[in-house]
């Protein structure tokens, strides 16, 4: 294992490279040299306990590019000068996860501690339970997979079945080793899961750098580590002092595909320490075995009144049983394992003064007020802006203007006003009148009956522009390639785009004249916005964005009427027939077409070409071969493309999914099928077709 190594033989070696005392065959001196950096890379990046200068290290690295550029045959892929590759990433993938990423259980106090313990006991029916207590740490979550001992894939949690990849970033990562021992247990395929961190001093070194170079900071570091693992350019993600800590083997087999967890791995504490001593970083240092309940309990007060010292952001302990048969006896719900539960440490908390109050125009119309406060530095950021969410919420906490004001960061994230400080009160505090106008357009704000949240329903009010344009062009609405976020804030800027029919009427010949947009851009912005003309009524509606419809519903609409303008003559009864609307979706139907600007937004659409018919062609369901059933594609599919496949599959009235699960019926595997098809055969009441199958299925 590589925690082990012959240190005194490395800095020996060291020293002997770089004063080039001895002569080396370039494979030799090649291999020394990439034996010397990934120790001195373990001594830095996992131990923090570097022996050699900076200058020195870079000699040796500056010499290994030398040696391997004159010889590129000797080029290995966990060579060190391989973790940052040139050229920048045009996606990131979406991969499905080995083994489900979780969330886990909160706790909050002993009681919860002592609740979690007796379950345990119970689903284990052992009197006596060893539980590892280790910090949560707050960063970015990753899984990573290891093939023959090297670093195939890395991945984001995404929704916990399906991530992101990300390997071209984390191979950037020193402390991320490319290759690792795992075979000489057996282990043929292993994944392990981690969190991404920026060390509170590097966070705060790095905004100071930024500042001096009147860059926008950064607000947290959790927010910071995420996006830097999905820069497209790995090079920049090397920069940003991202970490990996590793704690936990999700996924373990032989090359046999037998699982190896519980058997050859036995405990969660020995999988902790197979990790460090395969050179990852982890929490070995900072965890805990307990075998009573009084002392876990004391371990998590300990770290309670340290945890402000600690080097990395942590917003509490986790607790996991340490024996993973145990844990597999434990099982897990859809949610989270039973055997794990986090243990939330208090948030931390500042007083601040409110000195003014600004009311911001959401998409759907919402008016949300956000409290100014007096800037005040609260868990590694500075605070200036905080959402006071509603009215009932201003009244229930009786803030004021010019009150002083409790503030916490929520989950160690979100600002939060937990109450108001009412002995510094001085009387000069001013009561807060919520608007019953729109801060926008003028229109008068509704407030919908059992809802907290006053709104404006003006379709045309600039301020729901924005969020309503971005709404409309995206992927599960009209789907109008070349228009992202960034370039609609930019044409709005420009004033190209005021109002979403204003997407049809583009000046492209000035478009044509702006840096970064050449004749082929325009080209396909415009075919991107001719095409979604055509699109049919469901995704219309979708796109409009009325409250409480989301694609469902909307297909679900659009079974029932010729034009999207039938439903400005439906009562909320009518409404309310429909299949799938309840009432206050119907409401919330009724309303948005009894508003005259909505109205007009319809009519304008259709003046430049949208469809508002429902047509024969557009129908979801041409028949109910498949309704009630559910299927899932993997692999690679000869026969037809993913979105035809969805497209057969919503004609015939089934259902898609998006990963395995006990709820699928049918999985279509075409050619290359990965770990979906695994998954699937361990379930039994799942269905494996061919693509052939399957067409047969339909007819």
């Amino acid at each position: 294992m590589y925690a082990a190594p012959d240190q005194q033989r490395l800095n020996q070696l060291t020293i002997s490279l770089i004063k080039g005392e001895k002569e080396f065959a370039a494979f030799a001196e090649i291999d020394a040299i990439r034996s010397v950096i990934r120790y001195h890379d373990w001594r830095y990046y996992v131990l923090s306990e570097p022996v050699i200068t900076d200058r020195d290290y870079d000699t040796l690295f500056k010499r290994l590019k030398e040696l391997e550029a004159a010889h590129p045959d000797l080029i290995t892929p966990d060579s060190p000068t391989q973790r940052v590759a040139a050229g920048l990433t045009e996606d990131f993938a979406q991969v499905a996860h080995l083994a489900s990423m979780l969330s886990l259980e909160n706790s909050y106090n002993d009681e919860d501690i002592a609740d979690f313990d007796r379950k345990v006991k119970e689903l284990t029916g052992s009197p006596t339970v060893g539980y590892c207590v280790e910090p949560k740490f707050d960063g970015s979550s990753i899984a990573l997979v290891y093939e023959n001992d090297q670093l195939v894939r890395a991945a984001t949690r995404g929704d916990g079945t399906i991530g992101e990849d990300i390997t071209t970033n984390a191979r950037a990562l020193s402390s991320i080793p490319l290759s690792a021992a795992f075979s000489k247990l057996g282990i043929h395929r292993i994944e392990l899961r981690g969190e991404v961190i920026i060390r509170k001093d590097v966070f705060e070194k790095m905004n100071k750098d930024r500042k001096e170079l009147s860059l926008k900071t950064f607000q947290n570091s959790r927010n910071t580590a995420s996006g830097s693992l999905r820069l497209k350019d790995s090079r920049e993600a090397a920069s940003r002092g991202l970490e990996a800590v590793l704690y936990h083997i999700s996924y373990a087999v032989d090359k046999k595909d037998k699982n190896l967890i519980g058997t050859t791995l036995h405990t969660h504490y020995s999988n902790i320490e197979l990790l460090n001593e395969c050179g990852f970083k982890t929490p070995i240092r900072d965890m805990k075995v307990c075998k009573s309940e009084a002392e876990i309990e004391g371990f998590l007060h300990e770290w309670e009144t340290k945890r402000h010292t600690f080097p990395i952001e942590t917003d509490g302990m986790v607790i996991k049983v340490n024996d993973l048969k145990m844990q597999e006896r434990c099982g897990s719900t859809s949610h989270h394992p039973r055997w794990a539960i986090a243990y939330k440490f208090a948030a931390k908390q500042a007083q601040s003064k409110l000195v003014d109050i600004e009311y911001q125009v959401g998409r759907t119309g919402a008016v949300t007020p956000v409290a100014k406060i007096e800037p005040v530095a609260l868990a590694g950021v500075t605070i200036s802006s905080i959402s006071l969410h509603n009215e009932d919420f201003i009244k229930e906490k009786d803030i004021k203007l010019g009150d002083t004001v409790t503030v916490e960061r929520a989950g160690e994230v979100i600002p939060y006003i937990v109450g108001v400080v009412a002995d510094l009160r001085d009387g000069n505090e001013r009561v807060i009148i919520f608007p019953k106008i729109c801060p926008s357009c003028n229109s008068p704000l509704v407030r919908p009956e059992e809802e907290a949240i006053w709104r404006c329903d003006n379709a045309e009010c600039p301020a729901q522009a924005e969020e309503r344009i971005i709404h409309y062009v995206s992927k599960d609405a009209m789907d109008i390639d070349g228009l992202g976020r960034s370039i609609i804030i930019d044409f709005i800027e420009r004033g190209y785009l005021q109002n979403i029919e204003y997407i049809y009427d583009l000046p492209y010949d000035e478009i044509r004249k702006l840096e970064g947009w050449g004749e082929k851009s325009v080209v396909n912005l415009r075919e991107g916005i001719e095409s979604s003309k055509g699109r049919p009524i469901w995704r219309l509606l979708t796109a409009l964005g009325i409250r409480h419809v989301g694609v469902t519903t909307a297909k679900d609409l659009s079974k029932h009427v010729k034009s999207v303008f039938d439903f400005e003559g439906m009562t909320v009864e009518n409404l309310t027939n429909i299949e799938g609307v309840g009432p206050k979706v119907a409401q919330s139907i009724f309303d948005f077409f009894s508003k005259e600007g909505n109205i007009h937004l319809l009519k304008k659409l259709k003046e430049f070409g949208v469809n508002t018919d429902n047509r024969p062609e557009d129908a979801i369901a041409k028949n109910n071969k498949l309704q009630g059933k559910t299927f899932l594609f993997t692999g690679s599919l000869e026969k037809f493309t993913r979105d035809r496949a969805k497209q057969l599959v919503e004609e015939n009235g089934g259902t898609l999914l998006s990963g395995v699960s006990s709820k699928l019926n049918y999985l279509v595997a075409g050619a290359d099928a990965g770990s979906k098809l695994s998954k699937a055969k361990a379930i039994l009441t799942i269905e494996i077709l061919t693509e052939d199958e399957f067409l047969s299925l339909i007819g």
